[in-house]
This record gives structure tokens, sequence and C-alpha cells, in this order.
């Protein structure tokens, strides 16, 4: 029995953009939160949590780009001219945002880190608002013929897009107000708890409301969620996302738990993530192009995979270690800068 190197692939690089969505979400929530946190001991505090791993974070992201360039080179040139802009909207505002986080801290006047407090904030809002169209976009399906993208400029910019824009925005501010539950303490932690339950509610919203959307955007996606028998296999998806909320919902009313509201949010992202997997696969870019479609050849991947097997758990084992020696709460007498 052969081994299907495209699927490993396919499968790598889905986690590699997971991870990202995970990771990078939580620190671009910082930077969402900023406009409903003014004091600036609580937004340096809020900066110290995600200091020592935000450049880490956005490893994946340039893993999984790399990946989709190396082994599916056709999805690759067709989505970059179909995403051109806000996909360089994003990469500008991630550039932004670091540039920002850094020198937020080196600013000698009130006004100068107000400014930089400023870039941060929007350089979050705009790398998460331009992902979540770029989602969108991709999802409600990409013009090809004859192998080439074959759509106009604008075609990435549709109500549906914008609605996917709005729904990441809610889901980050919820990873990061929970993430600041589990690294913070006293006032700032309690303010971080009420933050999460609005953002709670809204992102669950959205989940049903694109939820509700996304099986009438493509045949295919009705068939994989509303037919026989692929309902049952499908089923599981959206009961474990209204027990996972339940106990989100709960955890916020509770002030002993710490983690779990995070890792409630994370579990909401997986998902939605699986459920997006369940609707597209095995496209690759919707609704013409598979992922054998799109894969270089065999023993490229081969080749390419050798290099993945020394250097994903590298990255895997850094970012472990980072994370366990920054572990433990953030106050107003940390520093990291």
């Amino acid at each position: 029995m052969s081994v299907d190197l495209t699927f490993i692939w396919a499968l790598l690089i889905a986690t590699a953009v997971f991870l990202y969505v995970a990771m990078d979400g939580f620190d671009l929530g910082i930077g969402i939160l900023f406009p409903l946190l003014l004091e600036r001991a609580d937004r340096d505090v809020m900066v110290n949590t995600v200091a020592p791993v935000w450049d880490g974070n956005e490893t994946w992201l340039v893993l999984g780009g790399a990946g989709l360039f190396a082994v599916f080179p056709l999805a690759y040139a067709t989505i970059l001219p179909a995403l051109y802009m806000p996909l360089i909207l994003m990469l500008l505002a991630l550039i932004f945002r670091g540039v920002a986080f850094e020198f937020r801290f080196k600013a000698h006047t009130e006004r100068g880190r107000n400014l930089w407090d400023i870039a941060f904030c929007g350089g979050s809002l705009v790398a998460t608002f331009t992902q979540g169209i770029a989602l969108g976009a991709l999802v409600q399906g990409i013009k090809v013929v004859d192998r080439a993208y074959a759509g106009g400029w604008w075609d990435w910019l549709t109500p549906f897009s914008l609605l996917t824009g709005v729904a990441l925005l809610a889901g980050y501010g919820l990873l990061g107000a929970g993430w600041l539950i589990w690294k913070t303490e006293g006032d700032l932690q309690a303010r971080a708890r009420r933050f999460a339950t609005w953002f709670a509610i809204a992102t669950l919203g959205f989940i049903v409301v694109v939820s509700l959307v996304m099986p009438f955007l493509q045949e295919k996606f009705y068939e994989r969620w509303f037919t026989l028998p692929n309902m049952l296999f499908a089923a599981p998806v959206p009961i474990l996302v209204a027990l996972l909320a339940w106990r989100l919902l709960t955890s916020l009313k509770q002030p002993d738990r710490h983690a779990t509201p995070f890792l409630c949010a994370l579990g909401l992202f997986l998902l939605s993530y699986v459920g997006l997997g369940i609707s597209l696969y095995p496209m690759i870019v919707p609704p013409s192009i598979t992922i054998w479609d799109a894969a270089t050849h065999p023993s490229s991947q081969l080749f390419l995979l050798a290099g993945a097997a020394v250097l994903i758990p590298i990255i895997l084992g850094y970012t472990a270690y980072v994370y366990w020696l920054f572990r433990g709460k953030v106050t107003r007498d940390s520093h990291y800068h």
C-alpha cells in the first residue's frame, strides 16, 4: 500500500495554519483589546504577557506559506492573485504591528507611546480583519480557467468575506481575553473575564451565522452537512461546539478557573477548523482544484518531507520550551523589555 504524500502534506500545512491561528490569534487579540483598556500599566502588562512568544508564533505562518508554495504550487499561483490585496494588507499590518510592539517601550514621551499604541492596535485590527476576509474569499470559491485565476481584482470583497472578517475579530478578541485571564491577576484579570464574556457571545453568534450561510455557498458544502450519510459523520462537530460553548460560558463565571476559558476558546477554533475541513476536503482551491491537482511531483514532496521531518520537531521543541520558560502570571512588576 503506497503512502499518499499529498495527503500528508495537506495535513501538515493545515496543522501549521491552525497553529498559527491558535498562537498568533491571542496576541493579535491583545491588540484588539487595547481600546478597552486605557491605563498605561495595564497595557504594559498585556504586552508583556505575549512579548516572549509573539514573534515565534508567526513561524507557523511562514511554514504554512512556504509549504503551500513548495508542495502545492498551482494552489499558490491561484490563491495569491485572487487575494493579493487582503494578503498584502495583512503582511504590512503584521510588520507595522511588530515595529510598534518594540518601539512602544522605547518612546520617551507619552505622546510617542500613545502613537505606537495606536499603531499596535491598528496593525492587530487590520491583520485580523484581512485574514478573515481572505478566508471568506477562499471559502466562497475562486474562479479558475485553464489552471489560472480568472476572476477580477475585487472578487475577494463580498458580504460573506466581510462577515468572516468581523467574525475573526470577535474570535481573536476572545482568545486575547482568555489569554489575559490565564496570565494576569487582580483587576486586569477581572476586566478580561468581562471582555471574554462579550467576545464569547459574539463569537458563538458568528459561528452560528457562518455555519448557516456556508452550506448555501456551494452545492458540495450543502451535501456534506445536510445529506445522508454525510450529516451523520459531521454531526459530532456542532454537538461538541454546543458543549464547549456551555463550558466556556460557565467557566467565565468561575473566578478560580484561569486556564479553562482560554482552552475552551482554542477548542472552539479547532472545531470550527475541523468543520471547515469537512466542507472543503479534498478541495484546496474551491470549487475546482483538489490537493492532488495542485500538488508537485511525488519525488519533490518526499524530498521536502525529509526536511520537514527535521525542521518541524525543532520548531515544536523550541516553542514548547519558550512557553514553559515564561509560564506563570505576569504582574506590573514583571519586565520583559
